[in-house]
């Protein structure tokens, strides 16, 4: 048989032959922006994709949680998220143990009985309150069978680069997504911002914060890492600065780590290595790298604080070994392919949760989260340690409905650590147990939305908390 003649086939061609192929249709990327002429200076076209009920935009734990949840409750929900990994922080970022309780029944509980199903070692709790110590192999593989399970689609690698709103409204009408295939748009009846950095939100126009009010400085970055090979007869826990854990010499843990620090043994501002159990004996999993002065948002910051973690995961295991007894022999086992961030924007909902709600344990007519609970744990936006001496105790705090809610875009809710709050509020609630609970909110919500074919500021509260409580989801004490 001879072989086809060769023909010269442009961008053009080919997109809409893939159009042609896939039932898609084109938009002039022009229109995107309000052009009428459908020509750029690429003179490309953009195929659409088919509508979805609801887009949820990053897969991390509150994302997946949110996603998963829409899909339980009828609604034809698609995943964009911008890596090759789901569930975000727990398995990119390589976060270790899960920190942060909620009220009994939550998505929560179904996944920490999934992770923990073959743990060799138990769940404790220390100050941190419940610590649950994870495989992060393991975890990744329950992230992509948990949306696999539940028939949600999911396009990975693929990244929101702007929105596209509907002409004088405030509806966000398409997604303008960057993927391997190129360039392509989604629609979705509902939006769900789930990217910890408030991408969507921003990009439509919302209000949001970041950083404390005074500088406007985050937290701190860090990079987290596990060793193995660790003598589990001899090694000791340590959840942070303040715990009383001693070494056999009768020296508080965490002084001889600031000694170490000030001699220069330690990185510039890491004063306490935090070593945690893992799911498996003989390994510890290590929070102690920090880089200061980082706006993850940047990505040239996303270099800078990479370049030095990586370095800094280096020295401080050459300190645990040359000090610490039972960790002589460790091995660096594994460590993050993400930068851990813990604080970049906060979306300003409908209302915005304080200070004084999270230590006094405020409870609300719409509470759609019940009872969350972490410590407000601000890791020193300006130098090491804590911001405030310390962490400080919270009191179980509900989460209304209305933090979740922009009221500047009229499709959109949000879920995850980027929910209306304040600083020291966003330092209680960013943690990953609260942030699984939040995206179960946001996805029952956002199915309700799609059902009624109401915006998410029309939405009845007592109909969401009916909808999480068929869930089993317990909303009152």
């Amino acid at each position: 048989m001879p072989l086809p003649k060769k023909t010269r086939t442009t961008r053009r061609d080919f997109l809409k032959g893939t159009a042609a192929a896939t039932g898609l249709f084109m938009l002039p990327v022009a229109a995107l922006r309000g052009g009428s002429s459908g020509k750029t200076k690429l003179e490309t076209d953009i195929p659409m994709q088919p509508d979805a009920d609801v887009v949820v935009v990053g897969g991390g734990v509150a994302g997946v949680c949110a996603a998963v949840t829409a899909a339980r409750q009828g609604a034809k929900t698609l995943i964009l998220e911008r890596s090759g990994l789901l569930g975000g922080m727990l398995t990119a970022g390589h976060v270790n143990p899960i920190l942060g309780t909620v009220s009994k029944g939550t998505i929560y509980d179904e996944i920490v009985s999934r992770l923990t199903a073959e743990n060799e070692t138990e769940i404790e709790t220390t100050r941190n309150g419940r610590e649950v110590y994870i495989d992060v192999e393991k975890a990744k593989t329950l992230m992509f069978n948990f949306v696999a399970e539940n028939n949600v689609e999911c396009w990975m690698q693929s990244l929101v680069v702007d929105v596209v709103r509907d002409s004088g409204g405030d509806t966000i009408n398409r997604l303008l997504v960057g993927t391997p295939e190129g360039i392509k748009t989604v629609s979705g009846k509902i939006i769900i911002d789930a990217t910890g950095d408030g991408q969507v939100a921003m990009l439509a126009g919302a209000d949001y914060g970041m950083g404390r009010d005074s500088d406007g400085r985050v937290q701190p970055v860090t990079l987290e890492f596990t060793l193995s090979n660790v003598d589990e007869s001899r090694a000791i826990t340590a959840w942070g600065g303040s715990d009383p854990v001693k070494l056999p010499s009768g020296q508080r843990y965490s002084e001889f780590c600031k000694e170490a620090n000030a001699r220069g043994e330690l990185p510039e501002n890491v004063a306490i290595v935090r070593l945690h159990r893992t799911a498996r004996k003989g390994e510890r999993h290590v929070n102690a790298t920090q880089k200061n002065y980082i706006n993850s948002l940047k990505p040239v910051d996303i270099f800078t604080a990479m370049h030095d973690l990586r370095n800094q995961i280096d020295q401080c295991v050459r300190f645990l070994k040359k000090y610490i007894p039972g960790y002589e022999n460790c091995i660096l086992k594994t460590s993050g392919s993400a930068l851990g961030v813990r604080e970049t924007r906060r979306v300003t909902g409908q209302y915005i949760l304080s200070d004084n709600d999270v230590e006094v344990g405020s409870k609300f007519d719409d509470a759609v989260v019940h009872n969350a609970w972490f410590l407000i744990d601000i890791h020193n936006p300006s130098g090491g340690g804590q911001a405030e001496g310390r962490s400080k105790i919270a009191k179980p705090y509900d989460i209304p409905l209305r933090c979740l809610i922009p009221p500047k875009v009229g499709n959109l809710l949000i879920a995850g650590r980027c929910i209306s709050g304040t600083h020291r509020a966003h330092a209680s609630y960013r943690v990953m147990g609260i942030c699984m609970a939040i995206g179960q909110a946001a996805g029952t919500a956002a199915s309700l939305c799609v059902k009624g074919n109401a915006r998410p500021d029309e939405l009845s509260s007592a109909k969401v908390r009916a909808a999480l409580k068929a869930q089993g989801v317990s909303l009152s004490s």
